[in-house]
């Protein structure tokens, strides 16, 4: 009989292996003393080489799930003697809080790399080959320096002066953000920040406005505090401040490049918008997660620079320009909320990693990050150009993209009616990574479409990526 193990792809096939079988031991369907193929035997059957079972086996063993007997083969390790029962998820206290948790979906979380398609347009993520290596390393390892002499102390939960300060001077610069260093609060990505403003405004039952379709992963951080999400629609110009209710505590928007659509919020919508919150007492969340990459010459005021009430909290992030396996971003909050984010900043982790502060700092204050954006900025403009080229094009029977001045993702809407996870599953069968733009409507009455990002693709593979597409929707209308 066969061992079940199923190979996706050609990437990771060491890691498949011993990802499938630590799974099978783990939950029983390899049990304690059963014997495992000769890795000979395990790889003709997957059709891999015999390496790659054997590394394979040997992290297994590392893991003491397996044990090699000499001259007799490779058994499933005994379990510890006089485990108990794990008690069952009915049998707890808190039954009711943990299964919320557990039924929570991921959005937006991306594939693991053995997953990934050969084309990918998935958004949110830059090619690696693009990341500034070498200034990094200079970077980090004058943070190491540094650190050296200052280890076994904690750090300001508000981060590093170095660094906010780096921050107050980037955005203002760049953005048109008008702070200090005592303005900005280092968080672990500008979901962290979401979270934290959400913990100290959000009490249950509180009402708060966000666009639709929208971020799904802000909607389910003010659920999580247990709040009363209401989905405001967007047009053309934005969110549409006249159907904000009244009551609203908290404003969740993407100004600059509405999220998912693309489309920037129009002066007059932003002030009409800083007005309706003045009314209400209500905070706005900006989000202002990509707009280094612009493309056009006018760029319009951020509603923290248009706000004369102190109401806006202005969220950013690295992820986005740098890598998101830094984890860093910033919230620029409004004086009368930086203690209470500060102190649940506290709480949350006690501060951000001093050593990749210390490194960022450093990268930003020798112009480094300004560079990498501008290299960024001229690769994405080129892809982006080359997709346009392509959806006005002979793609264009069936895609329509909607209007974007800025980021690295383009929503695409479909001008005939269409199976969105249907096309997606097919295209992924020919090796590419499409994603439909439904997951972001949270009232699922939205056009169908695709968001497609062109920031993990090179330029020479839009091309082909797209000749696929392109085959894959001939067919299926032949």
């Amino acid at each position: 009989m066969e061992l079940h193990v199923v190979i996706e792809g050609r990437r990771g096939l060491a890691d498949q292996v011993h990802r499938q079988l630590r799974e099978a031991i783990r939950s029983g369907r390899l049990a304690a003393g059963q014997q495992l193929p000769p890795s000979r035997l395990l790889a003709e059957q997957l059709g891999v080489s015999r390496k790659t079972v054997a590394q394979a086996y040997a992290k297994l063993t590392l893991d003491r799930l397996i044990v090699t007997r000499t001259g007799t083969g490779t058994f499933v390790a005994s379990r510890a003697a006089g485990s108990s029962r794990p008690m069952a998820s009915d049998d707890l206290a808190g039954r009711v809080v943990a299964q919320r948790w557990q039924t929570l979906q991921r959005p937006l979380q991306h594939p693991q790399p053995e997953a990934l398609a050969r084309y990918e347009f998935i958004a949110g993520a830059s090619s690696r080959r693009l990341f500034p290596e070498a200034e990094w390393r200079q970077c980090a390892l004058h943070a190491l320096r540094r650190s050296a002499g200052q280890r076994g102390l904690y750090a300001a939960p508000e981060g590093l002066a170095e660094l906010r300060d780096a921050i107050s001077r980037h955005v203002g610069f760049s953005r048109g953000v008008d702070c200090s260093a005592d303005d900005v609060l280092v968080t672990a990505g500008a979901q962290q920040a979401l979270d934290l403003i959400a913990r100290v405004l959000i009490e249950p039952g509180a009402v708060v406005a966000m666009e639709e379709p929208g971020y799904p992963l802000a909607r389910q951080v003010f659920q999580a505090q247990r709040a009363r999400v209401v989905s405001v629609p967007v047009d053309a110009e934005g969110i549409r401040v006249d159907a904000i209710p009244d009551g609203t505590r908290l404003i969740y928007t993407t100004p600059t490049h509405q999220f998912p659509l693309g489309m920037p919020m129009s002066m007059a919508r932003r002030h009409a918008l800083l007005a309706r919150a003045h009314e209400l007492g209500a905070i706005v969340i900006e989000d202002d997660y990509d707009s280094e990459f612009r493309y056009v010459a006018q760029a319009m005021e951020p509603l923290k620079t248009l706000d004369r009430a102190g109401l806006v909290a202005y969220i950013g992030t690295f992820s986005k320009s740098l890598s998101p396996d830094l984890r860093l971003g910033y919230a620029i909050a409004p004086s009368a909320l930086y203690a209470a984010l500060v102190n649940a900043k506290y709480l949350s982790d006690v501060h951000s990693p001093d050593l990749s502060q210390r490194a960022l700092a450093r990268f930003m204050s020798e112009g480094h990050l300004l560079r990498h954006v501008r290299r960024l900025h001229d690769a994405f403009h080129q892809r982006r150009d080359r997709l346009l080229a392509r959806l006005s094009g002979d793609l264009s029977p069936w895609l329509e993209p909607l209007p974007a001045i800025a980021g690295y993702h383009l929503a695409v809407v479909f001008r005939r009616p269409i199976d969105t996870a249907q096309l997606c599953h097919r295209a992924r069968r020919v090796d590419v990574g499409l994603y439909p733009l439904d997951d972001f409507h949270h009232e699922r009455d939205g056009r169908a479409g695709l968001l497609i990002g062109f920031g993990a693709i090179e330029a020479d593979d839009i091309d082909p990526a797209l000749d696929r597409v392109r085959e894959v929707l001939e067919r299926w209308f032949a």
